[in-house]
């Protein structure tokens, strides 16, 4: 079809850098770069209306880790290696509010649960025995001398049916996923920076200098660098690269009265998870039930998961209610055989910053920086 002169010319142009996703990353990317170098023309591409991998559909969740979660990792991989990350996780989250504030995206200090059942006891009583070796390497990361505590107290308070104990990291908040994504949005639209939707990128190869991207069928534009921000739809365009896409399935209920609680929570090794959202309460996980169907990149509704989240939601987390569940949804996180996020140059004038592992919440923005520091060496 071909662009005209004043499409070509006003808003496409051949751009400094072109950014493949405007989810956490890409928005963060960008706006580190406008930020430092004003002179830059960066145009972000988004293949859907919104973000369309988990940026717009995450739960909202300002989380590091919990216990059972970061002692599964350290089975995994070493010592330093996880709390290398933690500290990234935990950095990253005070950045992002520092950047956007709290009152603007809704940030809830109100802590982070674990809860085990009387089936989960041997994991409680491992998870209770390493409070204090937590505690303690995470207080140069945090500055905070007892980040997990005991949390019996307040399972009657919240009404949980079948929790027989409850571990909190007072450090662990929540926030609105949507005023989030909006403000990054408003921050970039106020740089300058140039956003096009719709826009799916089939391919892309380097041409005199420049790469070119073919983009809905015959079009194609010309970018002097390229950052690919897809997280699980990395493999889309990048062949042979370690990650996965990993299905997410979440829930909300109609408006209740009162709301049962306030807080976010974590059970079964961090698969399930739950908050309220003002007077709504917001279940999402299961994955760990079908792990085959999960991997994909289809946004749809898995019926068993689903039902299982409903039981979940009704036997334990409002025993005796039954409120409507007015939304249900799935996003796409990215995963692979590493929780470390891949940040690298993958050809001339090529880099690529993916593979979040489900905490881009709490590393999008610091990955983003760092992405956006190296690219700009080479500008």
């Amino acid at each position: 079809m071909g662009f005209s002169y004043w499409e070509q010319d006003t808003f496409i142009g051949t751009p400094d850098v072109c950014i493949i996703g405007s989810g956490i990353v890409g928005l963060n990317a960008a706006i580190s770069m406008k930020s430092k170098a004003p002179f830059l023309k960066i145009l972000i591409l988004e293949r859907g209306f919104l973000p369309s991998g988990a940026s717009t559909r995450n739960a909202g969740f300002a989380c590091f880790g919990s216990i059972s979660e970061l002692l599964m990792d350290l089975r995994t991989q070493s010592e330093a290696t996880v709390f290398s990350l933690v500290e990234k996780r935990w950095k990253g989250l005070m950045r992002m509010r520092e950047i956007l504030g709290d009152d603007i995206i809704q940030y809830e200090s109100a802590g982070g649960y674990e809860v085990f059942t009387s089936k989960d006891e041997e994991r409680y009583q491992e998870c209770e025995s390493k409070i204090d070796y937590f505690n303690k390497m995470l207080r140069d990361i945090c500055a905070e001398p007892r980040m997990y505590l005991k949390a019996d107290k307040n399972i009657e308070r919240f009404g949980f049916n079948g929790v027989k104990h409850m571990i909190v990291n007072i450090g662990e908040g929540q926030l609105d996923t949507g005023k989030m994504m909006e403000a990054l949005i408003n921050k970039a639209d106020s740089l300058g920076i140039q956003r096009l939707n719709g826009i799916n990128i089939e391919n892309y190869r380097a041409e005199n200098n420049l790469v070119r991207l073919k983009i809905n069928g015959d079009d194609s534009i010309l970018c002097k660098n390229l950052l690919i921000a897809t997280n699980g739809f990395a493999t889309e365009l990048l062949s042979g690269i370690d990650v996965e896409p990993a299905r997410a399935q979440v829930l909300m209920t109609e408006e209740l009265e009162h709301a049962p609680f306030v807080g976010s929570f974590h059970y079964d090794e961090g698969y399930y998870y739950f908050r309220n959202v003002g007077k709504r309460i917001l279940l999402g996980g299961g994955r760990n039930t079908d792990f085959i169907k999960e991997k994909t990149s289809k946004m749809e509704l898995n019926s068993a998961i689903q039902s299982t989240l409903d039981e979940l939601l009704y036997t334990m987390i409002l025993p005796g209610r039954k409120p409507k569940v007015e939304y249900r949804w799935s996003g796409i996180m990215g995963l692979g055989s590493s929780k470390k996020s891949i940040i690298e140059k993958i050809e001339p004038s090529v880099w690529c910053a993916v593979r979040l592992g489900g905490m881009g919440v709490a590393i999008g923005n610091l990955i983003a920086e760092e992405v956006a520091d190296m690219i700009l060496k080479e500008i």
